[in-house]
C-alpha cells in the first residue's frame, strides 16, 4: 500500500550527449547515464509491485519530461550569460541546454509529482562518476563508492533566494525529514551491504555537503530534486561509471543470475542496484509501519 514514485534522473537516449551523461571508451557502446537508471527503475518497480507497493516512474522513456526544448530558454539564457559578462553564442547555448535538461526537466518532474501522484516517497537514481575528461577518451579511474543524499546543508546564499527560501520552509513545514534521515540510514547500510562498496566522504567545501550522523555514505545537499519533491526523497549515487570494474559490469548489459567478475559470482549491475534499494525499503518498511490491510 506503499506510493513510491521513481525518477530515473537524467534523460539519455538522444539527449545523453547533451546533458553531459556520456562516455565511450574505443568502440564499446557508449555509457549513457539516464538509459541506465531507466532500466534500474524498472527493476526496481517490478521487484516493488511484487511486495504490495504502488510504483510510479516519473519518466518511462529516454524522453523529456519537459514540453520545452532549448530554443524555449533563449531569453533567459541570453539574460545569464549578459549578467556574467560573456554575451557570446556559445555561452547562451550551454545556458539553453542548462535551462532545458536540469531546472526545467526536474521541476516540471516535480510538477507531476506533487499534483498527479502525491507519493509517500520519491527515489531519485543516479549512478555517480568521476571527472572523465574527454568523453571520446575518458579517463577510467580505480576508484568505486557509493553514497546516499538527504535533504539539507542549505547555505545563506541560497536561502537568500526567494525561491529556494519557499521550498526549504515546505520541506520543514512537511516534516519530513525524520522519515528521509531513517530511510536513508537503511538505503546507505544496505548499499554498503549488498555492493561491498566504500562509502564516499566529501571533502570538496564547494559540495556543501554536511554528514549525516554516523552513518557511513549519508550526507545532506541542496539539491533541486531533493527540495521540491513535497515528500520524503531519497537521492541516490552508486558506483562510479568511469571506473574499470564498473565500465566493464555496465558492458555485460542485464543479466538474470550471476556471472563472474573480478573473480566473484556478482549480479549485473542493475539488479544489484535494485537489490540494495528493494531490501532497504522492505526493512525500513517491516519495521516502522503497519502492515496495509486492503
Amino acid at each position: 500500500g506503499v506510493h513510491i514514485a521513481i525518477d530515473p534522473g537524467h534523460i539519455g537516449g538522444d539527449y545523453a550527449k547533451l546533458e553531459e551523461r556520456w562516455f565511450q571508451i574505443g568502440d564499446n557502446p557508449p555509457i549513457q547515464e539516464g538509459d541506465m537508471t531507466l532500466l534500474t527503475a524498472r527493476i526496481i518497480k517490478n521487484q516493488l509491485i511484487k511486495l504490495g507497493a504502488k510504483v510510479y516512474l516519473i519518466r518511462g522513456s529516454n524522453t523529456p519530461v519537459n514540453p520545452k526544448r532549448p530554443d524555449d530558454y533563449l531569453e533567459e539564457a541570453t539574460a545569464k550569460a549578459l549578467a556574467l559578462g560573456k554575451d557570446d553564442e556559445k555561452t547562451i547555448s550551454y545556458y539553453q541546454n542548462k535551462f532545458f535538461y536540469r531546472t526545467g526537466e526536474i521541476r516540471e518532474r516535480a510538477r507531476r509529482v506533487n499534483l498527479a501522484f502525491n507519493p509517500d516517497l520519491v527515489l531519485c537514481l543516479h549512478y555517480n562518476a568521476e571527472a572523465w575528461g574527454d568523453p571520446l577518451k575518458p579517463e577510467l579511474s580505480d576508484k568505486n563508492h557509493y553514497h546516499v543524499l538527504l535533504h539539507g546543508a542549505l547555505t545563506s546564499n541560497e536561502i537568500a533566494h526567494d525561491d529556494e527560501r519557499y521550498e526549504m520552509l515546505i520541506k520543514i513545514l512537511q516534516r519530513s525529514h525524520e522519515e528521509e534521515k531513517a530511510l536513508g540510514m537503511y538505503m546507505a547500510q544496505s548499499f554498503a551491504a549488498i555492493t561491498k562498496l566504500p562509502a564516499y566522504e566529501y571533502t570538496d567545501a564547494n559540495n556543501r555537503a554536511i554528514k549525516a550522523d554516523e552513518v557511513p555514505g549519508l550526507w545532506m545537499r541542496n539539491l533541486l530534486a531533493n527540495r521540491i519533491y513535497q515528500c520524503p526523497v531519497i537521492f541516490l549515487e552508486p558506483y562510479v561509471m568511469n571506473s574499470r570494474e564498473v565500465h566493464d559490469r555496465i558492458q555485460m548489459g542485464d543479466y538474470k543470475g550471476t556471472r563472474p567478475v573480478n573473480g566473484e559470482q556478482k549480479l549485473s549491475i542493475y539488479r544489484e542496484y535494485a537489490e540494495a534499494v528493494v531490501a532497504a525499503l522492505r526493512q525500513y518498511y517491516l519495521d516502522y509501519r503497519i502492515i496495509y490491510q486492503p
